[in-house]
């Protein structure tokens, strides 16, 4: 890993679980890691129940649009966060993987919604302690 790791999360549409994996885990790093997102089959705009609920929590996703997941994304990556994407999220010799079973928000409500991004928020704060944690010798 570099002295900065990079992490980039991949879901289908980059419009959901991976935009507010993404939001949350750039304000909690505050400049300590990397952040990347990307899709598989990028959405054409992002989910608006995922932007009210960020906007709730006092973070801004605008600068956020879809991505298409490239190969140099990837290999630029130390970690790699699959959220949903199943065998459409090519693999990566040598990266380190994590696979979060998050439900997709897609046509849910916002309180389902909101808890899908409760859940992410504790997944990004624990994978960020893990991150920046020292060494233990």
């Amino acid at each position: 890993m570099t002295d900065t790791p990079v992490v980039l999360f991949l879901c289908t549409h980059n419009a959901g679980r991976s935009l507010a994996a993404k939001v949350l885990l750039d304000h909690y790093a505050q400049g300590r890691v990397d952040v990347r997102s990307a899709g598989s089959e990028p959405a054409d705009q992002l989910n608006p129940s995922v932007l009210a609920i960020l906007h709730e929590r006092g973070l801004d996703p605008t600068r956020e649009f879809p991505k298409s997941l490239t190969d140099e994304t990837a290999r630029a990556a130390d970690v790699i966060v699959t959220m949903g994407c199943g065998d459409a999220c090519p693999y990566y010799p040598g990266k380190r993987y994590l696979d979060w079973e998050v439900e997709d928000p897609a046509g849910k409500s916002v309180d389902i919604v909101r808890l899908i991004i409760d859940d992410i928020d504790g997944r990004v704060r624990s994978l960020l302690a893990d991150l920046t944690e020292p060494a233990k010798q």
